[in-house]
């Protein structure tokens, strides 16, 4: 499943260079992750580095988005 930045965002930009996709990008008022974009790192990393990186812990799952672990990493081959 893709990820989603809440509203706690506070638009520190610690998200965007971790992310291997180019998923994140400064919105209107808070960050926003592109879920056809987002892997959750698979296919790059063990687990999603958005959400070591975020100090307000607002990087939550895109419940809009539930993919199998195959899904995301189809979606990763597609983007690389």
């Amino acid at each position: 499943m893709a990820l989603m930045i809440t509203e706690d965002c506070t638009n520190c930009d610690a998200c965007v260079e971790p992310c291997p996709n180019d998923a994140i990008t400064a919105g209107d008022d808070i960050y926003v992750i592109d879920a056809f974009k987002c892997t959750e790192c698979v296919g790059a990393e063990d687990e999603p580095q958005c959400m070591l990186v975020c100090p307000a812990d607002c990087i939550v799952p895109n419940p809009e988005f539930e993919e199998s672990e195959d899904e995301l990493m189809a979606k990763y081959e597609s983007l690389h």
